[in-house]
Order: C-alpha cells, then structure tokens, then sequence
C-alpha cells in the first residue's frame, strides 16, 4: 500500500471510529456533522476525479469497520465464560466488523457507480443507498440492526417522536442525509444547494416542534390506575449459575424475596430471560407448594426459561418465556422467534460443530426459531391483558412486531449479563426507547445484569433499576394513548420516503 493509500485508508477509519461515540451510552450526536460530512467530501472529491468505481468499495469498507470496530468490541466479552471459547476472542472482535463493513463498502462503490455531477442528486444518492444497506443489513442473515446511525438521538426524546410516525428506517434515512448536509454547504456552487440545506435544518426544526406537541398531548392526558401491578425483578444474578452447579431452590427463594409478593393485591410479577437455567418449562410445576405458599390466587408469574419439545424421536429446544399462575400451571407460553446467531444458534451446524463451535448460551444443539410472535391473552378473576412478549434480542427489530397489533403493552425480558460491565448493555437498552415511541406502548422490561424499566409510549422512562443494581419496580398507573401510524403502515412508510428521495434525486438531475 502506498502512503497516500495509507493515510486514505487511516484516514477514513479515523471518521468511522470517531462517529461510533455518537451513539449510546455518549450520543455525542454533534460528532457525526463532522464525520458523516468530511466523508462524503472525500467521496465526492475523489469521484469527481472520475476514479473507478471498484476502488470505491474500500473507503466504505475502512470507515464501517472503524465505526462497529470501536462500537461492537463488548461481544468479545461473552467468549471469556467458557474457557473453550476463549481463542475465539480475537476472531470475534475483528471478523465481526469486518463482515459488517462489507455493507459499507457496498454503500460507497454503489455511490461510485450511480454519481452524478449534480451535487445535490449525488447527496440524494449517498443518503438513499447508505439507508436502504441500513435496512438490509437489519433483515439479511436473520438481520443484525444494531448501531444505525439513528440512535445518536436516543437521548434528545422530542426530536425522535417523529419514530411515531415514520419509523427507524426512515428516521436513519433522514439523520445520514442532515448528517451530511454541511458537506452539501461547503461544496453548494449555487443558490439550489444552500436552499436544501436549509430545507433540512426546517424539517429538523419541525421534527422538535413536532415532539413538542406530541410531548405535551400525552402529559395532559389523565392518569388511570390499573387493577393490577406488573412488577418487573431485576435480580442481578450472576452468570456463572450457567457454568457451576448451583442450588437452584435457593435462587429461586431468593427472586421470591425480591419479589416481595402480597397476596392481596393482584400481580403480574416480570424475571428476566433465562433465570432458572437448570430447569425445563414443564418441569416448574415441581415448585408448586412453593409457589402457592408465597404468591396468591390472582397473582401470575412470567419468566424466561428454556423449553425442550420431541417431535419424531428429535428433541428441539427453545428460548421461551412462560406465563404460570401460583400453582406452577402454564397459563401461556412464547418461543423466540429472533435468535442471536452463534449465542442461541450455529448457522451451518452441520458443518461447523464439526470444528467445535457451539453456542455461547448453552451446552447443546442451537435453539429452534419459534413460528409466530402473537400478543398473549392472561386473564383471570382480575387481570385481562393482552402483553406482545419480546424476549431479549428481539427489542432491535423495527417494523411489524405483530401480525396482531391488538395488545395493552409490551413486555421484554433479557440477560445483558453476557456482555459485563460495558456499552453493549446501555446499547441494547436504548432500542427500547425506540420501540416504544413506534408502538406508542408501555415497555415493561426486566433484565438481569441489565436495565429493568418502565418506558411510557412516548419513550420516557418512568422508573428504572439502574445497570448493575438490584430491585423492582411497579407498574400501577398508565395513560390510554393512541396507537401509532407506524404501527399500522410498519415499514412500507420507510419505501415511501425511498420513492420521494428518488423524485428528487431525477427532479435534481434536469436542473
């Protein structure tokens, strides 16, 4: 490589690691005005240079992998439990973003192929194929939609209420094009080029007023109390119950001490993912005098445990979250439908535990998918609920959580243990202000070695056990909002606002 290649290659790696502080737990969002902007400077100076499209894909490629290098590197963090899988570390830290990159690199030699010398159709172009690859990379592969640029604002609660409306996707489409709207400043040769500017720092200003407005709505709405409470158990437990025989009887007393049940009031009591690791959902029933002794009549647990089914003398394990009342009787009962690759599951088994790769989160054959993800019905003499169950990982998905939208709230439950005191919790933990917003839903989210909280539909957090900590908190008071409009459209608005950037992007080209 020669040099200027080098100081090219550090260069735009630099931009990408840089921007990867714009995101939880920094949002320093005001980096990726700079960023976002110097590199598509360096893209368009060196297509306006007529360079071949083919050596586009490394600028790409050297900023994606600068950026989820120095965003993803706590997944490595998960390999350090089991002593076998320890020489994975290194792999894991540098093939992950690397694979990711590709997408970039994607992006940028697409940008090389369809440039325009119009300024502003080549600032239409960057933006609609950087978010377009977004959305791929968050559905190929079982999808990975993890860090979009989007969630630099997970912090700034009224510039995103707009997720109401228009979606992730769509949002991460506006934030790469205002991102890299002072490029578009610094490069304008004429009058068009300050006017889009400005037409983005207005859309912007909207989306705040926007916020505003919706902000206030809400608070002005009357306060209900439930019949019920939902209260979610952030335990801290630690891992190494996965690794070391434990005294399972002496846990689970200890979630039903945090738990502090009172017969007389009607509960909904939330633990986390994979709480009790050494038993089966069927075999619960075990505890049942247990149970019935501690909690009353109309109380309901939900927990996260793994599930085991024989279909034609083949077992197929799951990661399930079950609903059961205070005799240990399942009342309903969910399988993940999102697994985490080679956490819950080995693509190509067949062929790579034949090198000894298993899966991080247990000892045997990968999880099986569930099929459907449907709202759960739990009733009795005084709760009537219909809760959308989303167990970990499946809280980064944008789009149709449901066939059926017809649910009261959202429940998530998660073990962010895996990854120790690092961002990737803090990270994991802002889609949930996303989901809500989308929604317009309550979040009721318990995480062990996590963040358990309360979120209300307009993603503000009501109440929270902080990272780290032990406790629970009550759900007892909600307000009846609205369901959203990008709860009915899903992503189709995101394919919409692709067709408008297209328009322009042809609109542009005649001038």
């Amino acid at each position: 490589m020669s040099k200027r290649n080098f100081l090219n290659a550090f260069y735009i790696f630099f931009l990408g690691a840089i921007s990867s502080y714009s995101l939880p737990p920094y949002n320093y969002f005001i980096i990726n005005f700079f960023t976002f902007s110097l590199f598509f400077i360096f893209l368009y100076k060196k297509r306006e240079k007529n360079l071949i499209s083919k050596s586009f894909f490394k600028y790409g490629w050297f900023f994606g992998f600068g950026y989820f290098l120095s965003s993803l590197y706590w997944i490595s963090i998960s390999l350090t439990f089991d002593e076998s899988f320890k020489f994975l570390m290194p792999i894991a830290i540098i093939l992950l973003p690397a694979f990711l990159a590709i997408f970039y690199g994607v992006i940028t030699y697409l940008f090389a192929a369809f440039y325009s010398k119009n300024l502003i159709s080549s600032f239409f172009i960057f933006s609609i194929l950087f978010g377009s690859i977004e959305f791929i990379r968050g559905f190929i592969f079982t999808g990975f939609p993890w860090n979009l640029i989007a969630y630099s604002f997970s912090e700034n609660i009224y510039f995103i209420q707009i997720l109401s409306v228009i979606g992730t996707y769509s949002f991460n489409l506006f934030c790469i094009s205002l991102f890299s709207v002072p490029a578009v400043f610094i490069l304008r040769q004429d009058r068009k080029q300050i006017i889009v500017s400005f037409f983005f720092i207005l859309i912007s200003a909207a989306f705040l007023i926007f916020g505003n407005l919706k902000n206030n709505q809400f608070n002005s709405l009357d306060n209900i109390k439930n019949p019920f409470v939902i209260r979610a158990i952030s335990p801290n437990i630690s891992l190494d119950r996965f690794y070391s025989k434990q005294d399972e009887l002496e846990m689970i007393n200890e979630l039903i001490a945090l738990s502090a049940p009172e017969k007389k009031i009607p509960t909904i009591f939330l633990w986390p993912e994979g709480i009790i690791p050494d038993s089966y959902l069927k075999d619960m029933n075990i505890y049942k005098d247990l149970f019935s002794n501690n909690f009353g009549d109309d109380d309901l647990i939900i927990m996260g445990l793994n599930s085991i089914e024989t279909i034609d003398d083949k077992n197929s394990f799951y990661n399930s979250m079950a609903v059961f009342n205070n005799k240990m009787e399942i009342i309903k009962s969910y399988n993940k439908v999102n697994l985490v690759p080679f956490g819950e599951f080995i693509p190509f088994e067949n062929i790579l535990s034949l090198i000894g790769l298993k899966t991080v989160t247990n000892s045997y054959q990968s999880f099986s998918s569930g099929k459907d993800r449907a709202p759960l019905n739990i009733k009795n003499n005084e709760i009537d609920l219909n809760l959308l169950p989303l167990i970990c990982y499946e809280i980064i998905y944008s789009g149709k959580l449901s066939k059926n939208n017809d649910f009261d709230y959202i429940i998530n439950i998660s073990e962010d243990g895996w990854f120790g005191n690092s961002i990737g919790p803090k990270q994991h933990f802002s889609h949930s202000i996303f989901r809500s917003i989308e929604s317009g839903k309550y979040i009721i989210r318990s995480a062990n070695n996590g963040i358990s909280t309360i979120i209300n539909p307009i993603g503000v957090i009501e109440k929270k056990v902080d990272f780290g900590s032990t406790g629970s908190i009550d759900f007892t008071t909600s307000k009846l909002g609205k369901s959203t409009l990008f709860m009915k459209y899903g992503n189709k608005i995101f394919f919409m606002i692709i067709l408008i950037y297209i328009f322009l992007i042809f609109s542009f080209n005649r001038l």
